[in-house]
């Protein structure tokens, strides 16, 4: 089977590529080289939506697209589908860094978060969709060398390491991308029997 990531991210290529590679026997990933969409869309669905449209669209194979972000709980939610461009940038170091001043002045017990990936599969018959949530927390402060995007000041419900102090292959596992990869590669199995 071959499908279409629909993002220019090397590192999330990577990411789904790994997690999906023990669930989808004989899958070819492919980067997408195509425009950018404009994501103007008002959840993670919409957005993941308008990715995997375009790119199907684009190179006419089945494609999947993610919409992931941080939604931390005692700002609403955010900061939610506008989490890659939080501080106006899509600077993660800068977004890190806002969103830790945001909360300086927040106790520990009301930092609660959670990553939420959601998976859009199109393929020109089919538009499905699948929802990861990983909850946890927010740090004081960055730790950690792995990951990207918020890994750094992320703490999953029931460690006492950041996302991007774990093991990559350990993160793959938990993380809010993979469990809604593990519903994507449920789907894909039953469609390819």
């Amino acid at each position: 089977m071959e499908l279409v990531l629909a993002t220019h991210n090397a590192h999330k290529v990577a990411e789904v590529g790994a997690i999906l590679a023990n669930s989808v026997p004989g899958l070819n990933l492919l980067g997408y080289e195509g425009p950018e969409p404009v994501e103007d869309g008002v959840s993670f669905l919409e957005n993941a939506l308008i990715k995997a449209r375009a790119a199907f669209e684009f190179t006419g194979r089945p494609a999947i697209a993610d919409d992931s972000g941080l939604a931390v709980e005692v700002l609403g939610g955010a900061p939610g589908i506008f989490s890659a461009r939080w501080s106006g940038t899509r600077d993660n170091q800068v977004n890190r860094q806002l969103l830790l001043a945001q909360l300086a002045d927040v106790k520990p017990e009301h930092r609660a978060a959670a990553f939420v990936c959601t998976i859009a599969y199109v393929d020109g018959e089919n538009e499905v969709s699948f929802t990861g949530i990983w909850p946890g927390s927010i740090a004081a402060q960055e730790q950690g060398e792995h990951g990207f995007g918020y890994d750094p000041i992320f703490i999953p419900e029931g460690f006492e390491v950041t996302a991007a102090q774990m093991d990559p292959e350990v993160k793959n596992l938990l993380s809010h991308r993979s469990l809604a990869l593990e519903q994507l590669a449920s789907y894909l199995g039953s469609i390819e029997n």
